[in-house]
């Protein structure tokens, strides 16, 4: 008996069309190739929310290092308040989301190919591409500083060998002894970090019964952010132990010594027990590296999407991101992961898409049970973001609301670790 080749052909159809239904790896579409360049607030956000409860995309976590350490809440570990081990992540809740995760340092990117290149020799290719690398320093900015000399005059602005480097120095630091720190000018790396730092410092010291210490803040700006709020914690907590000339006091900075820990200004030159130079900041190298940056050394970005203005396959998300108002923070990092796996969820794989809006919260601690806080919140306007009803802690609070915003900055720190790294 013989098959009518009529028969034949529709049992074909029948066959593929069965096999399309159950989606044979033969003829299924490809998922779209989403990676994912930095595993900080932003790239790590950003990985965990591309998976959530969907599988249409695969995702994929770029990141050189095994553990990340925050820099946010840093200052406390410093100030006596909270250990090192405390600032430590892993990766474990980002593969657990559906991410696959590459421990391997990214040497190029190569926009015209899309594709990611790795020291290990890999490539990846992408549809779209998250690129979260953070802060590089102007290591030239400040005179007589290097990336050599951070081994001596710490920065302890980024990485979990400079926080300790600045915490065995300061533990180091006896009766008598002389602090410098040199705050950068803006744009920077949350804004109040460097006099929350000068606050943790006076705790630590005070806690073991230092005396006559001098901590002098050389700053780039005349004004800081929560300058009353500090400078009154100052006054409060530490008398005459936290000090900040702005450039007309110290005139200008001239040269810092790393070999003698001498900082020299046109006011006066301070033979230094220890130095903590915060140089100015610009974008990532990759970001550089990949033609991403305008004059203003960081990324532009798209105001409703974090998509770049130079290439548009590419979303740069946190620190080397530029664009308006918004601040260099985690929590802003966290809050633009989170709407950029959004937007492309909704534009690769159906899912719904709002309006591009987030706010950010920050937490300063001054003392033990004594926080102020400030914030705002941020959406597009004639493609910029703009801060819309911002807030600060007023200098009139009681000691049971700083002792209350205390607590809420460890709950805050709690919940934002565990929505970025799971």
């Amino acid at each position: 008996m013989t098959t009518s080749p009529l028969l034949t052909r529709r049992s074909m159809i029948a066959a593929l069309a069965a096999t399309a239904a159950f989606g044979c790896p033969a003829i299924a579409k490809a998922k779209p190739r989403i990676v994912v360049v930095g595993g900080g607030p932003g790239g790590a956000t950003a990985a965990r929310y591309l998976c959530h409860g969907s599988d249409a995309l695969d995702v994929t976590l770029v990141e050189a290092n095994r553990n990340y350490v925050t820099p946010f809440t840093s200052n406390l570990y410093l100030g006596g308040l909270k250990n090192f081990e405390a600032l430590n992540f892993g990766y474990y809740g980002v593969a657990a989301s559906g991410a696959k995760l590459v421990f391997d340092r990214v040497t190029a990117i190569d926009r015209g190919a899309k594709q990611v290149r790795l020291a290990g020799g890999g490539r990846l290719d992408y549809d779209r591409l998250i690129l979260s690398p953070g802060i590089d320093f102007r290591w030239n900015a400040v005179p007589g500083y290097s990336q050599q000399a951070a081994a001596v005059m710490p920065h302890g602005y980024q990485g979990g060998e400079q926080f300790q480097l600045v915490k065995r120095q300061l533990d180091a630091v006896g009766d008598g002894g002389t602090i410098v720190i040199i705050a950068p000018p803006t744009p920077y790396r949350c804004p109040p970090a460097p006099y929350e730092r000068a606050s943790m410092m006076a705790n630590a010291l005070k806690t073991r019964g230092v005396k006559n210490v001098r901590i002098v803040i050389l700053d780039y700006k005349d004004h800081f952010a929560m300058q009353p709020l500090f400078t009154d914690a100052w006054e409060r907590h530490y008398p005459g132990m936290v000090e900040w000339q702005d450039p007309t006091i110290h005139g200008g900075i001239k040269e810092v010594d790393p070999r003698t820990m001498t900082v020299v200004t046109d006011l006066e030159q301070i033979k230094a027990t220890m130095v903590n130079v915060i140089p100015a900041q610009i974008a990532g190298q990759l970001g550089r590296d990949a033609g991403l940056v305008d004059e203003s050394g960081f990324c532009p970005v798209n105001a409703d999407s974090m998509t770049s203005l130079i290439d548009p396959a590419i979303h740069v998300i946190g620190d080397s991101a530029i664009g308006g108002d918004f601040p260099k923070s985690g929590f802003a990092a966290n809050n633009e992961g989170k709407l950029t796996a959004m937007i492309i969820r909704s534009e690769l794989a159906g899912g719904r898409r709002l309006p591009f809006r987030f706010t950010n919260h920050c937490w300063s601690t001054l003392a033990p049970n004594d926080a102020v806080k400030n914030g705002a919140r941020y959406e597009p306007r004639d493609g910029r973001i703009v801060m819309i009803d911002p807030y600060t802690s007023q200098l009139d609070e009681s000691a049971e609301l700083r002792a209350k915003q205390a607590r809420e900055a460890t709950g805050w720190y709690a919940g934002m670790t565990t929505d970025i790294f799971g």
